[in-house]
């Protein structure tokens, strides 16, 4: 099939460029910012009865940024290159793209393809790369994804690589086609054969890993603490926490895998109202997570929602902090249980204090994150230690510091795998398998869940979710509390 999209890409250089915006609202706004983002010495003029507050502090910043209140006037064309029109008055905005036009002046009209000669898409920055992302006007929202996307993947070292390649360019002795041959030779590493080729390994790595610890969970369980006899007198006998484990554990997975947090606190305070040893509570909770969280982990990976190199950053260190927490749990937690408890409490509670504030936080903007070996390491020992608290902790830091949720949620979910792995790993040979029906329900909940939620990343409702959760745990948290008490 023929293409229509027509368009054909530039760069302008808007040194010597003007601009004129039609309007002065919160369209005007972004396209101001969006001209200022790209060269902050840009000469805009912008006409308009109204100024949204922002775009008074811009005005009053930008001396190259100039004012005029009133409504549009056909001389405001005079000396001007551009023009973006801005308004929400559609005959107003036909008047001014037939007076530009008949003028030789090329127009953007903001969500009105139709009268535009060029569109304003979506930018890339990184250092000397920039990349314009157009859909031909059908879906701005794609193509800010894309940018977002483009942005996220593409590290913030490329200006070293870029520099390296030019001077490379520059000091190349030999003949255009040699030096093109050396370049591409050099290049050709950024192809997808060997991101592609890693991306299978860890797939398989994370589902290998999975299946093996589950034959062995079961075949341990079967062979060392539950008889044939046993398995069908309990199947005839099952405890209602089974089922109410099978609903915490899929509800915990859902928001946990859509949201990024949430199912360690939920699962713990819930295990602590049924009285169960402190060491027993988080290691059925590793246990049924490191299935679960596989499955998740697995499935993020899937539909691309990791950043591999912060993953490494928040797996190794956490990995340490959750063998150093669950040792440090079972030493306390059978010495000192009802103190244990009562600091759980509290840390658990704090947790959803925390919750609460994230979910009425506002979105920052993407600054670079420092210590994430610490971040890690601090979230493992947390999570093994109090049952929970891997999401709360490293989540909600990451979506603090602007990261896009989905691959913050994506990237934290995997290394949650390994996390759980060790800590489980840690109770298992300590502890043994305790509560087979708890931790049983919370495996099939979860992984029933897992699935479902890697497709909700980044859409369910954060603010719902987080409160619901925090509102469950906080209420959990001072009961058990009371009944302490």
């Amino acid at each position: 099939m023929e293409s229509t999209n027509t368009l054909f890409p530039v760069f302008l250089k808007t040194e010597t460029a003007h601009f004129l915006i039609v309007g002065g609202g919160n369209v005007g706004l972004e396209k101001t910012e969006t001209l200022l983002k790209q060269n902050p010495n840009v000469k805009i003029t912008i006409v308009a009865t109204y100024f949204h507050d922002n775009l008074k502090e811009i005005i009053q910043k930008y001396n190259n940024v100039t004012a005029i209140e009133r409504v549009f006037g056909e001389d405001d064309l005079v000396g001007k290159d551009y023009v973006i029109i801005a308004t929400d008055k559609p005959e107003v905005n036909r008047a001014v793209r037939e007076l530009a036009r008949s003028k030789g002046i090329k127009v953007n009209a903001a969500d009105q393809p139709a009268l535009c000669d060029f569109y304003l898409g979506s930018i890339v920055n990184k250092g000397s790369l920039k990349i314009a992302i157009s859909t031909n006007g059908k879906s701005p929202v794609l193509a800010r994804r894309m940018r977002e996307y483009f942005t996220e993947v593409i590290p913030d070292n490329i200006e070293n690589n870029i520099e390296s390649l030019n001077q490379l360019r520059s000091n190349h002795k030999g003949n255009f086609q040699e030096k093109l041959a050396d370049l591409n030779k050099i290049t050709s590493v950024i192809n997808g054969s060997k991101t592609k080729k890693t991306e299978r390994n860890v797939k398989k790595l994370v589902l290998d890993i999975t299946i093996l610890f589950m034959v062995f969970f079961i075949g341990f369980g079967l062979s060392k603490f539950i008889s044939y006899d046993d398995i069908l007198l309990h199947a005839k006998n099952i405890p209602n926490a089974f089922y109410g484990m099978l609903l915490v554990g899929f509800f915990a997975q859902l928001v946990d895998g859509a949201v990024g947090l949430g199912y360690g606190v939920t699962c713990a305070t819930s295990m602590m109202l049924l009285g169960i040893n402190l060491p027993a509570i988080s290691g059925s909770i590793h246990t049924a997570e490191m299935f679960s969280s596989g499955i998740s982990g697995y499935s993020h990976y899937k539909f691309g929602n990791v950043n591999k190199k912060l993953f490494y950053w928040l797996a190794i260190p956490g990995v340490l902090g959750a063998i150093s927490g669950a040792l440090l749990l079972i030493y306390l937690g059978n010495k000192y249980q009802t103190i244990t408890y009562a600091l759980l409490s509290i840390y658990t509670m704090s947790i959803g204090i925390r919750l609460i504030i994230i979910a009425y936080r506002k979105v920052s903007k993407k600054q670079k994150v420092n210590h994430a070996g610490s971040l890690g390491f601090t979230g493992g020992f947390f999570d093994a230690f109090a049952g929970g608290g891997w999401g709360p902790i490293v989540t909600s830091t990451l979506l603090a510091k602007g990261r896009k949720s989905s691959y913050v949620v994506g990237t934290v979910s995997l290394a949650e795998f390994f996390v759980t792995l060790a800590a489980a790993i840690t109770f298992f040979s300590s502890l043994g398998i305790s509560h087979w029906y708890i931790i049983l329900g919370l495996i099939l909940g979860g992984s029933i869940a897992a699935p479902l939620a890697a497709k909700l990343a980044g859409k369910l409702p954060q603010k719902t979710a987080l409160l619901f959760v925090a509102f469950l745990v906080i209420v959990f948290s001072l009961r058990i509390l009371v009944k302490i008490m």
